[in-house]
């Protein structure tokens, strides 16, 4: 046996050991005033990163008001600061959730503050868990998988 298929066969149990985690979802983590970020979505100019928690999911936000769109690409987690969350994770695309108690004790003039977050006309949240391309990432699951496969047909075939 090749000395590369020994390697092969036994990188991913190499890197459990050295405490690299496998089962964590990646994503992209971009905003579509980026180049490359908008609505075609070009993955070579982005990598994807790991969600921070274990239980997080892929996120795209898409704001319109008018003509303009604004896309966000991230994780739940990183986005928790947003009053706007929809209460169903569940992967699919859903409205923003409608905070009636943001703002309602300031008196501000400025409208440009935004502190009712009532600038865009619509905005939509798209999760996704399950599905290795929610917000247009892959996960690293499947590259395990096909190394194992890989390994056992080579052990077979020699």
């Amino acid at each position: 046996m090749k000395l590369s298929t020994i390697l092969l066969c036994f990188f991913p149990l190499l890197a459990s050991v050295k405490g690299y985690s496998f089962t964590m979802l990646y994503c992209y983590r971009c905003v579509s005033t980026h180049p490359g970020c908008g609505t075609p979505f070009n993955w070579l100019w982005y990598w994807s990163q790991q969600c921070p928690e274990v239980n997080d999911r892929c996120v795209k936000i898409t704001e319109r008001r008018g003509d303009t769109e604004i896309i966000t690409r991230d994780c739940l987690s990183s986005l928790t600061f947003r009053t706007d969350i929809p209460a169903d994770h569940y992967e699919g695309c859903r409205p923003a959730a409608k905070d009636v108690r943001l703002a309602h004790y300031v008196n501000n003039s400025i409208s440009e503050y935004d502190i009712r977050r009532d600038h865009y006309n619509s905005t939509e949240w798209c999760f996704c868990y399950f599905d290795n391309r929610c917000n247009s990432s892959t996960s690293i699951k499947g590259s395990i998988t096909m190394v194992a496969i890989f390994c056992i047909l080579k052990l077979f075939m020699q």
